[in-house]
């Protein structure tokens, strides 16, 4: 696999330091927030960009460093380890806010204030201490999640860790394991001990193996001890699909394509051979307990999302979001903090109102929605399919987004199409930072929009999301070194380059003291005086 420094030429890992104290009136501790420097040539400045990578060089059996074992002593020594809900209603800002203050350019007060809101969550396991703390909120970057994970058919641990280093070197803020095959524990231990971001799971998914895959023999002690089991190792968010709910099943049944989630689909057979409501609901507040303890955030699940385009926007799927608000202010009330999954499969006119509906029904907690696809007609391509809803659902207020790969539908995605689904995901989240105008978005456009029209090639190519592919491209065509330097490119060829066609009008105007809007003037006058002294319409060659 490429490291950080082959991925990304003429960038380097740098920190910002801050100084803090780990407890209110407590010690203090220089916190060291990453970023990435992009160096660039002739005059302009280096620009500091969002960084997911993680530590470099460790060892994968030893994981990566503790990073936040000194803070959660810290607390431990004050009798209390509160969830960072709790603390942000108390008015008091972590160091987990400090570091994402830092990361995101915002003020402090302003990241605990939104977390007190519940307009936001840091998840952050208390037992997930190599990792290097992120927020989800609509008033901050859009967050991209990748889906890793091993199945019955194919994968391994070496290959789930591989997976997980890959997706955030090119920019998962978060990653979800949702293996259902062989070693389950196992793989979960050697993700969470080498991820510097959260990592969040399905619980319902393990539960279903230690009873032998019959969702009709599932319990609820049975699922409790898997909650258990995953918090102690550290999982910093759970999928909890309790919005399923028995009287909504049959809501489905006209569906196109029925229920598509795995969860919803395993609950909803379960309610059915039991003719009981989902013990996720009736538990909902034991769930609340367990995971305050950990700090451990809900993800509630859309079990019933549309799986088609066909199924958008239905009674099912707005039901059981109705019931994702009730449980979000139950979640609440224990200081669990809580974001929303959303659909699915929805076309672009229906998308807005998912939205709205959201935020009406579930108090502006965060919105954590699977693309939506706008097309069902594009096997293959639904990395792209599902990023322009994701870019129109960020621009509207999403604030996390779970990346679709060209293998939707189709299969287990390998490396290759885990670094597609990232990279269509970090185009949509960024569109969406420029509509809804985060103070960073812009600088990073303009930076390469500089160094295209200046014809720095090199700068280009190490300012792009994904550098090693924009340099092949251009390579493909224009190989040579010399080219790098050239004020062309193979599309329009050194006489029809509109920005080098600019730049000679720029130049001849400072050369003549004159505007640019004076140099097109004076250009438009010479060629009215070579039409009058040819006096013809058409020039013979």
């Amino acid at each position: 696999m490429i490291d950080f420094s082959t991925a990304f030429p003429n960038s380097r890992k740098v920190f910002e330091s801050r100084s803090v104290p780990l407890v209110p009136d407590g010690p203090t501790s220089t916190l060291q927030v990453p970023m990435r420097e992009v160096t660039l040539g002739g005059d302009a400045a280096p620009l500091r960009l969002y960084d997911t990578s993680g530590p470099a060089g460790h060892d994968v059996r030893n994981g990566l460093p503790k990073l936040r074992a000194p803070w959660i002593e810290a607390r431990r020594a004050t009798g209390t380890v509160g969830t960072q809900l709790h603390y942000a209603r108390r008015g008091v800002i972590t160091p987990e806010m400090e570091f994402i203050a830092v990361r995101e350019g915002l003020p402090a007060e302003f990241v605990r204030s939104e977390v007190a809101r519940g307009r936001a969550i840091i998840p952050s396991n208390i037992r997930h201490l190599e990792l290097e703390p992120m927020i989800i909120g609509r008033n901050f970057l859009v967050k991209i999640n990748a889906n890793i994970g091993n199945s019955a058919v194919r994968s391994s641990i070496e290959d789930e860790v591989e997976k997980l280093q890959w997706a955030t070197l090119w920019g998962a803020d978060t990653v979800m394991d949702l293996s259902t095959g062989k070693n389950i524990h196992e793989t979960r231990e050697w993700i969470v001990r080498n991820s510097p971001v959260p990592i969040g799971t399905v619980p319902i998914y393990q539960a279903l193996e230690k009873v032998g895959g019959s969702p009709e023999d599932l319990t609820w002690d049975v699922y409790r001890q898997t909650l258990i089991e995953q918090c102690e190792q550290g999982v910093d968010y759970f999928t909890v699909h309790a919005g399923v709910l028995l009287r909504y099943v049959p809501m489905t049944a006209r569906r196109l394509t029925g229920i598509v989630s795995r969860g919803g689909s395993i609950l909803a057979k379960w309610c059915l051979a039991h003719h009981q409501e989902n013990f996720l609901y009736t538990h909902f507040r034991e769930i609340c307990e367990i995971m305050r303890d950990y700090d451990v955030s809900f993800s509630l699940g859309d079990g019933l999302r549309p799986g088609s385009i066909a199924d958008a926007n239905d009674e099912a799927q707005f039901a059981e979001l109705k019931t994702q608000g009730e449980l979000t202010r139950i979640a609440w009330e224990y200081d669990v903090q809580v974001m929303n999954e959303g659909p699915g499969h929805v076309p672009m006119h229906l998308i807005k109102e998912n939205m709205e509906k959201q935020l009406e029904w579930c108090d502006e907690a965060p919105f954590y929605t699977l693309g939506p696809l706008t097309t069902d007609v594009a096997p293959g391509y639904d990395h792209i399919t599902s990023a322009i809803g994701a870019a129109m659902i960020g621009w509207y207020g999403t604030a996390m987004l779970c990346y679709v790969t060209p293998k939707e539908h189709l299969g287990l995605p390998d490396r290759n199409d885990v670094k597609a689904g990232v990279i269509a995901y970090k185009i949509a989240a960024h569109a969406a930072d420029l509509a809804k105008g985060h103070p960073r978005a812009q600088a990073w456009d303009d930076a390469l929009s500089r160094a295209r029209f200046d014809f720095r090639w090199e700068d280009q190519f190490n300012l792009s999301l994904d550098p090693i592919t924009a340099r092949s491209y251009h390579d493909e065509t224009l190989p040579a070194d010399g080219a790098k330097v050239a004020h062309f490119c193979s599309m329009c060829g050194p006489k029809f380059c509109s920005m080098e066609l600019t730049q000679q009008v720029r130049d001849y105007a400072a050369a003549n003291n004159l505007t640019s809007v004076d140099v097109l003037k004076e250009g438009l006058k010479e060629k009215s005086v070579e039409f009058r002294k040819a006096g013809e319409l058409y020039v013979k060659q």
